[in-house]
């Protein structure tokens, strides 16, 4: 029905089910299923528009050290962090290392995680 995992394996939440805080949750695009694209795009174009309003509200903090600093500094006022690595930046450790760090962070936190791909897309 609707809302239900299409691989039957019961790893989506049902429809209207929020994840707990501090949690990550994946989208992954699955080849040919152009449903999954459709969400993917959706997600994609939400995102974007939530980025610009932030951005205009000079609510944003740009870069992985400016935003481990705000989030040393000022934790209970960030809800989000979106993470983006495109594929050059996956086979850089440091790089690697600081999301790591952030993730554990936002986790001890009760910080949204949202771990984008391949952001170009």
């Amino acid at each position: 029905g609707p809302g239900r995992d299409p691989t039957g394996a019961g790893q989506w939440p049902e429809r209207g089910r929020v994840l707990p805080r501090g949690r990550t949750m994946t989208l992954e695009e699955l080849p040919g299923d152009r449903r999954t694209a459709g969400r993917m795009e959706q997600a994609g174009d939400a995102l974007e528009e939530v980025l610009s309003k932030a951005l205009s509200q000079r609510s944003l903090t740009l870069g992985v050290y400016e935003a481990a600093k705000l989030l040393n500094v000022d934790p209970d006022n960030v809800v989000l962090c979106l993470l983006a690595a495109d594929e050059e930046e996956a086979g850089d450790a440091a790089l690697q290392i600081h999301f790591t760090l952030i993730q554990a962070f936002c986790c001890e936190n009760d910080i949204g995680i949202l771990r984008v791909s391949n952001p170009a897309r």
